[in-house]
C-alpha cells in the first residue's frame, strides 16, 4: 500500500480552515475530508495537534522547536565533557606518549 505525502505545517493549518468552513456549511466529516482528500484519523490527527493555530503562532512553533534542538544538543556535549574530565580526574585516561602523537622529524 503506497504511503501518502507529506502535507507542511503551512498546508495543515489550510485544510483544517477549509474544513471548519465546510462543516460549517453542513458537510459531514466524512465528506470533508473526501474533498481534501485525506482519512478522518488524519483529520482528527491534525486538528489535535494544529487546531486554533494560526500561521504566526506557527512560526513561533517552528523557532522553539529549532531552538529546543539546539538547546538540547548544547548539553549533550556539555554532558560528554563532564564525563571526560571526571575520567581524566580519576585516572583512567591514559595519555599517549609524545613521540606517538607527534612523528620525529
Amino acid at each position: 500500500m503506497p504511503k501518502g505525502r507529506k502535507h507542511s505545517p503551512e498546508e495543515i493549518i489550510k485544510k483544517l480552515r477549509q474544513a471548519e468552513v465546510d462543516l460549517g456549511s453542513g458537510q459531514t466529516v466524512a465528506q470533508v475530508c473526501q474533498k481534501l482528500e485525506i482519512s478522518e484519523q488524519t483529520y482528527h490527527r491534525w486538528k489535535a495537534q494544529y487546531g486554533g493555530m494560526k500561521t504566526d503562532e506557527l512560526k513561533r512553533l517552528k523557532e522553539l522547536e529549532a531552538e529546543n534542538l539546539k538547546l538540547k544538543r548544547l548539553v549533550a556535549d556539555q554532558a560528554l565533557d563532564i564525563l571526560a574530565l571526571k575520567e581524566i580526574a580519576q585516572g583512567k585516561w591514559q595519555a599517549r606518549p609524545r613521540s606517538a602523537v607527534l612523528p620525529s622529524i
